[in-house]
């Protein structure tokens, strides 16, 4: 039994464990995301996370404290120069840690340990903080050169500006008449009385030979008497 065990030792001796934890730091500075067990990504997490809090400060001091656990100079100038300017607004959480699986040959929990202000697809786009950078022999903070501000101009009372009427001129309307044209009128009337005529004169014979016949008759029965 291990009594006192603070933190994992991840089965390494203390110079092993630091020098991998070196180069796994180094790693997610340069690639800004990696894939290791867990234990080790949480590991991780508790060794750079200080050292991106101590490069929001950009001296010389910081610097050195960084380069004694990365020992790297690329991976220092990257992470006071790139890194520094994503995370200069965020108070701490630097890193997240997502579960990937098992690995397949020791079924291992894996993870994928990331830069979280340099994941595009969560943080929708985020512009980049501009940070200055502190340089020595900088101006004397007590001169002040800013100008007296100058005294408000008096308003000035517009003049009520008068609208003319606009004089709105009709043009003359002509009125165009077209002129009639006259068809002439068939005279349609007369053959149409005319047939009504001529059936009346035939029915009129009959009748007056029906009316002589008998008056015959009787002229004769008195000639015979």
């Amino acid at each position: 039994m291990r009594h006192g065990k603070k933190f994992n030792h991840l089965s390494r001796q203390t110079g092993h464990r630091k020098a991998m934890l070196a180069n796994m730091a180094c790693s997610l500075i340069e690639h800004k995301r990696i894939n290791t067990t867990v234990a080790k990504a949480k590991a991780l997490k508790q060794f750079v996370e200080p050292l991106i809090t101590k490069s929001k400060e950009d001296t010389t001091h910081n610097r050195r404290i960084v380069f004694a656990y990365l020992r790297s100079k690329y991976a220092v100038t990257d992470l006071f120069r790139d890194v520094a300017a994503k995370v200069g607004d965020r108070p701490g959480g630097y890193t997240r840690i997502i579960k990937v699986g098992n690995r397949l040959g020791d079924n291992a929990d894996m993870a994928m340990i990331e830069l979280v202000d340099f994941n595009e697809l969560y943080n929708g786009g985020k512009k980049e903080a501009k940070k200055s950078r502190s340089r020595r022999g900088g101006k004397a903070k007590g001169a002040d050169t800013t100008a007296p501000a100058a005294p408000k101009a008096a308003p000035v009372a517009e003049a009520p500006v008068e609208e003319a009427p606009e004089a709105v001129v009709e043009a003359p309307v002509v009125e165009t008449v077209a002129p009639e044209v006259e068809t002439p009128q068939v005279e349609e009337a007369v053959p149409v009385a005319e047939a009504e005529e001529a059936p009346a004169a035939e029915t009129e014979t009959p009748t007056a030979e029906a009316e002589e016949t008998p008056a015959d008759d009787t002229e004769k029965k008195e000639d015979a008497e």
